[in-house]
């Protein structure tokens, strides 16, 4: 009960150096209720015009008409020809006649539900297949700016809170406001002096909605950025579990998860109570149209101006009428929902890398690896320039090494050759192409890049070296691991290649999953290998086998190496060394050591480190 009431009252907040999940781009979208939106939203339902909607929209429409000619035979003919005149064969034609009526609305009923369902799950699924293949186009500075968790509720919960929507909305407010139409036109038909009593509380409730529609959206709009930030902590606090562990921070941690609980729990109870205004509203202006039908329709009824029957159907039609008002209401806020998640959906959407492929791109036909910068500048932001125009060459087959300290520019040179960005300022080339020119997919085919931070896919063994080359053979998969020493390890696992791995590998080592990226990425047979700092997870022995095995697979290909531990890179046909983005000195290893720069200074300084251990 205390936590209840601690949750309730939104005492429990999180600790302020805790406040590391509120990414200042999830906020939220400030843009008009509009129906253009919606439209756009609407022309999913286009590969199914032709099929599953309009059989969903005439089942719809049977099942309206039924609904609507029910209360007129059962007042005006029933009641006022049957009943009144003591017709007993016409009561038994009109008995017959409503029940085939309501067969024909059960039957209807039953085909729109199956196909609006069916509709509904297959326009989420194109939804959500539509943005994570475009999630996947956007560059890394679009990734660099987002949590995961963030970009996982766009596609998990924004796309599943459009699901009642597509399943149910757009054909209940079809349907609804084709009944309430029709029952308008009958109540005027019936007895326009009664219609105009009854429906007086219409222009009341328009207002009053219209005027809740902004203070609803707005609240929906703060639960999903609420739920954003819930499931970023979550995913992150998952991530790393065990430095929270290694820190004994479970308590702490657990503290701040409350607070973000406590404000989804907060969000969510605002918006709801807002949404819950309209229902009992719409039974209240039930109750006081009851009231007016009863007594200015018995008035009607004494004065003689409608028979007995019309007031009966006028009770059916009532009843009916407050229904998909009320309907109507649950969609309204299923539509507030749908916007505040599809504008945030469309977000993404609307988002354009920033590595763009022209129309006109060129695909690289024999790449050979050469690759040159031409006066290269680039920085990821006004404040941070990673590159101070660098010109330098990598030819064909050669292997070169980019040393420096932290934050000299070595990724980002690394990252322009996969143009996972492009230059502010000159160009690179490979093989006298400026790689703006080429088709993304033949120059990052031709490229495969290993990092310190091996990631391993769930799945088998097999599976994550076959990653980047999805047609090898199995035989080919097992010798790009002995090459680079990895069947070995393999072959001790419970079911060798067929052994399934968790997310990320935590069955393996550090060293035997890096093993695994070296095999993935000499698989893919490249041209131009990329190696950020891949040895610094494994152990001396280790890097012993792979320096061998690398020798062997270098050849005919260039690379590009990153590294701090600099035995690594002795043998390097060319080492570059950088400085705040600037190039100091190049040359081999022999050739930097006579010169005795900076390339000097840091090789002596890691002996002296080592020695000193």
């Amino acid at each position: 009960m205390a936590k209840s009431k601690n949750i309730q009252q939104g005492t429990h907040k999180p600790s302020p150096h805790l406040n590391r999940f509120y990414y200042p781009l999830d906020q939220a979208v400030e843009k008009p209720f509009n129906w253009k939106q919606m439209l756009r939203l609407l022309t999913y339902l286009k590969p199914y015009a032709k099929g599953l909607l309009p059989a969903a929209i005439v089942a719809m429409l049977v099942s309206t008409i039924v609904r609507l000619v029910v209360p007129v035979v059962i007042g005006t003919w029933v009641i006022d020809k049957a009943i009144t005149e003591q017709n007993v064969s016409l009561l038994t034609y009109l008995i017959i006649f409503v029940a085939v009526l309501y067969l024909i609305s059960y039957l209807a009923n039953r085909y729109r539900i199956k196909w609006v369902n069916i509709l509904g799950q297959r326009v989420i699924y194109d939804l959500r297949e539509s943005l994570f293949t475009h999630v996947q186009r956007l560059s890394h500075n679009f990734f660099d700016k987002r949590s995961a968790g963030s970009i996982l509720v766009r596609i998990l919960n924004d796309v599943n809170s459009l699901q009642e929507l597509f399943t149910n909305g757009i054909i209940n407010l079809l349907m609804d406001v084709v009944m309430l139409t029709g029952i308008i036109v009958i109540l005027f038909v019936l007895s326009p002096p009664l219609a105009l009593a009854v429906l007086i509380i219409l222009p009341i409730m328009f207002f009053i909605s219209t005027k809740l529609r902004r203070k609803i959206r707005r609240s929906w709009q703060d639960v999903r950025i609420q739920k954003s930030r819930l499931n970023s902590h979550l995913n992150e606090s998952m991530q790393g579990i065990r430095i929270t562990q290694s820190f004994s921070q479970e308590k702490e941690n657990t503290e701040f998860f409350n607070g973000v609980n406590s404000d989804n729990f907060e969000k969510e109870r605002v918006a709801m109570k807002k949404s819950a205004y309209f229902g009992p509203f719409v039974e209240m202006s039930n109750a006081v149209g009851t009231v007016i039908l009863i007594s200015y329709g018995a008035h009607l009824i004494i004065s003689g101006n409608i028979g007995i029957g019309v007031f009966v159907s006028f009770a059916f039609y009532l009843g009916m009428f407050w229904e998909p008002i009320s309907r109507l209401g649950q969609i309204y806020n299923q539509l507030l929902v749908a916007m505040a998640s599809s504008e945030r959906i469309f977000e993404f959407l609307d988002e354009q890398p920033n590595v763009e492929e022209k129309e006109n791109a060129m695909p690289f036909k024999d790449m050979k690896g050469n690759i040159v910068f031409d006066k290269v500048e680039f920085s990821y932001n006004e404040d941070r320039i990673a590159l101070h125009e660098i010109s330098l060459e990598m030819k064909q087959g050669q292997t070169v090494a980019l040393v420096g300290h932290t934050g000299s520019g070595k990724s980002t040179i690394a990252n322009l050759i996969s143009r996972f960005y492009d230059p502010t300022n000159g160009r690179v080339l490979i093989d006298g192409y400026d790689l703006r020119d080429m088709r993304l997919d033949s120059l990052r085919t031709n490229i495969s890049v290993v990092l310190q931070d091996t990631f391993i896919f769930s799945g088998t063994i097999k599976e994550n070296i076959r990653f980047g080359r999805p047609e090898a053979s199995d035989e080919e998969v097992r010798d790009a691991a002995k090459v680079v020493g990895a069947d070995e390890f393999i072959q001790r696992l419970a079911n060798g290649y067929e052994t399934e791995v968790e997310e990320r590998g935590n069955i393996l080592s550090a060293g035997e999953r890096q093993l695994l990226s070296f095999a993935r990425a000499l698989l893919a047979d490249p041209k131009i290998l990329i190696l950020d700092e891949a040895t610094a997870s494994i152990d001396t022995e280790t890097e012993v086998k792979i320096q061998k095995a690398l020798r062997r697979l270098l050849e005919g290909r260039t690379a590009i190496m990153i590294a701090h531990r600099l035995s690594t890179i002795r043998e390097a046909d060319n080492i570059i060394v950088l400085e705040h983005g600037k190039i100091l000195e190049q040359g081999s290893h022999d050739e930097l050591m006579k010169y005795k720069g900076e390339y000097y200074g840091l090789v002596r300084s890691q002996f002296e480190m080592l020695d000193a251990l």
